[in-house]
């Protein structure tokens, strides 16, 4: 009996550990997971190949290839379409996927304005955008300009190549489109790769929203107010734009969540706490004369970064202007049913006092949750002379 109850219990131990196995789906890939195999498929979508399918890659030819000049000596199978040219007042469709997977990882290099370059994405065929922003403050790049991020989530390498590294899960259909509101065609280089494979029950939808306060009213941002449904809040994009002189960032950053008023759940303690600095983000510079200075840092990390410092040029350009990350990735923000987060503008008064000083920033933001859909509808898009850099 002994020796039966055994071998059931070894047979039981054995088709658990071959289920489990054989129920990977093939997501959330990482170096512990990498030498599992699964069924998904992987797909990408490329001008290339703009429906991602399996042998449609390179089959433009010199009729209806963007390249065509540059590949004319070559033919098909060349680099014939490697980018797409989105006029002025168009929206291009990116991606139109149907089944179920997830968006592993998206590369672009867009031309032009990246504030008149308007990102969104839709999943399971709803008709109210689960992601609405400019392509430059999704990616990190708020100001319009080059500057070098390696997180985990969005990496901006030299050249302008912006990525990012979420995984965006649909069950039924997934589109993502671009919209040029600037009055310049834009050229875009890009791809998405995805894996078409089963989605877990409990896995949320991903969201991206944007904001601008130019300037901020009463010392106070909302960065997203409303959120309804079932989810965790992942990341905080900020674009701030200093009006006065002295130190901005003592403003705290605070999360209301199921239900909180007066007060919020999670308060912190000021903006470079905030973002994983202390102390105004300097440090210590030793200057070419020998002296040392006391200076903004810029860094980028996994999870956390100050990868911009704009300093002016003393001529016309002379607002600070900061760009600033942070991912909870290890430590999500999580709510059952309702979500508003504000950011506080608090400077210091010039006087000597040591007295707060309540500011009127320039501060765009981008906040990425995942949650349950149906989704809160997104606020109207500020306007493009609204989202113009000034």
């Amino acid at each position: 009996m002994k020796k039966l109850i055994f071998f059931l219990a070894l047979a039981i131990s054995f088709q658990l550990s071959y289920a489990q196995s054989g129920n990977f789906n093939g997501l959330n890939m990482n170096m512990g997971n990498l030498f599992r195999l699964s069924d998904a498929r992987t797909r990408s979508i490329s001008p290339e190949n703009p429906t991602g399918e399996r042998g449609k890659g390179g089959m433009a030819t010199l009729e209806n290839g963007n390249a065509r000049h540059a590949a004319r000596d070559l033919g098909q199978g060349w680099k014939l379409n490697p980018y797409i040219i989105i006029k002025p007042g168009e929206t291009y469709t990116l991606a139109d996927i149907a089944g179920s997977g997830a968006i592993e990882h998206i590369w672009m290099t867009p031309t032009g304005n990246w504030r008149f370059s308007i990102l969104r994405m839709y999943w399971d065929n709803e008709t109210s955008p689960s992601v609405e922003t400019p392509v430059g403050d999704f990616f990190c790049m708020g100001w319009g300009q080059y500057a070098q991020i390696s997180s985990l989530a969005v990496c901006v390498n030299p050249g302008s190549g912006l990525n990012c590294y979420w995984t965006m899960p649909f069950r039924k259909h997934c589109k993502i489109t671009m919209t040029n509101i600037d009055t310049r065609p834009m050229t875009l280089y890009y791809s998405i790769d995805y894996a078409l494979t089963e989605v877990p029950k409990d896995a949320g939808y991903f969201h991206a929203q944007f904001h601008r306060a130019n300037p901020t009213r009463e010392g106070i941002d909302t960065l997203v107010s409303g959120i309804k449904g079932k989810g965790q809040y992942v990341g905080t994009y900020l674009a701030w734009g200093v009006h006065n002189n002295g130190w901005w960032g003592e403003g705290e950053m605070k999360f209301y969540m199921d239900g909180d008023t007066k007060f919020p759940t999670i308060n912190g303690t000021g903006t470079e706490d905030y973002f994983c600095g202390a102390y105004d983000f300097d440090s210590d510079h030793k200057n070419a004369n020998g002296t040392v200075s006391r200076e903004y840092t810029e860094f980028t990390t996994p999870y956390t970064g100050l990868p911009q410092v704009i300093r002016g040029d003393g001529h016309y350009n002379v607002m600070q202007r900061f760009g600033l990350y942070r991912w909870h990735i290890q430590d999500p923000i999580r709510f059952d049913h309702s979500l508003t987060v504000t950011i506080q503008d608090l400077g210091w008064h010039s006087d000597g006092s040591g007295r707060y000083l309540i500011q009127h920033s320039d501060i765009s933001s981008v906040v990425y949750w995942y949650q349950t859909e149906p989704h809160a509808p997104f606020p109207k898009l500020p306007t493009k002379d609204e989202l113009e850099i000034n």
